[in-house]
């Protein structure tokens, strides 16, 4: 086994394409394609599915794929080191938070100190980003519950109640509060399995002997509050993520005190990734200002 065949296999997986793998390491397909074959014929193992112009990874392709993921990053704090009397931070910090809200009062500020540092901001379930950050598919996740084990290094970005919101016009008779029990009968609009304000909800309801179910489910919170904003039912979402939004109308949940944590939070291991390490010292270095 050689680096050129790991290094081949592992920009066809990043890259998606035996062409893109070429173009980026600037070699010809060909020559791509024989590493990864020789790769592949070595050690007896089929690594991708080659389907007409596209590729998809084995199971084994998987594995091996979270292995040099970690592997080309060894190498990535290798050259770190070896420049590390460079003041210039440079490089990639991919950041997957569960809302948008809890992270831009830092970007716009990290971006202006750091400009060479490229940063890409997606959102998910607080299960998801865990998922991506273990699989290393991005650097720093932004939670709405301290997850469990040691794995994770946390910055506590504090908590705030759950609130229910519905549209302005939805039939609540100028209902400014409602109770656990009110939403049982109800039409409620949940986000997807692995939402953490859905399952506090859930389980805080239990608590009294309610069932609460969906009337509709609806992947992300950008679309429950369009979902929402239709007149289609009730809403979730803490009082930090509710923003400034005249088509709804805000409402207290009465009778219970649900309280959502947001951290920010990152796997231990890459703790020394230059990138993360930089991002976590500015957060600390912001927090007592916010």
């Amino acid at each position: 086994m050689r680096h050129s065949q790991l290094r081949a296999f592992h920009y066809v997986a990043y890259l998606g394409g035996f062409s893109r793998a070429a173009e980026f390491l600037f070699l010809t397909q060909p020559a791509i394609s024989e590493q990864v074959r020789k790769l592949e014929q070595d050690h007896d193992v089929l690594l991708f599915h080659r389907e007409r112009k596209r590729v998809r990874l084995t199971n084994e392709g998987e594995q091996l794929f979270r292995y040099t993921k970690q592997y080309f990053e060894v190498e990535k704090k290798i050259e770190e080191y070896l420049s590390a009397t460079s003041a210039v931070l440079d490089g990639e910090l991919r950041i997957v938070a569960d809302s948008a809200h809890h992270i831009t009062f830092l970007l716009g500020k990290f971006c202006k100190q750091y400009p060479h540092v490229s940063v890409t901001l997606n959102t998910g379930n607080t299960e998801s980003i865990l998922e991506n950050l273990r699989a290393y598919n991005a650097e720093i996740g932004i939670v709405g519950a301290v997850p469990q084990g040691k794995d994770m290094e946390i910055l506590d970005l504090g908590s705030t109640e759950i609130t229910a919101f519905a549209a302005n016009d939805f039939p609540l008779n100028s209902k400014r509060s409602i109770t656990i029990k009110d939403l049982s009968k109800l039409p409620l609009i949940f986000r997807e399995s692995g939402s953490k304000t859905r399952q506090k909800l859930v389980d805080e309801a239990k608590k009294h002997g309610i069932n609460l179910k969906p009337a509709i489910v609806a992947e992300g919170r950008e679309a429950v509050r369009e979902v929402v904003a239709s007149g289609a039912g009730i809403g979730f979402v803490s009082q930090a993520e509710y923003g400034s939004d005249d088509r709804f109308t805000k409402l207290k949940l009465r009778d219970v005190n649900i309280l959502m944590s947001e951290s920010i939070v990152h796997l231990t291991q890459r703790g020394d990734v230059k990138v993360i390490r930089i991002f976590m010292d500015f957060a600390r270095a912001m927090l007592p200002r916010v």
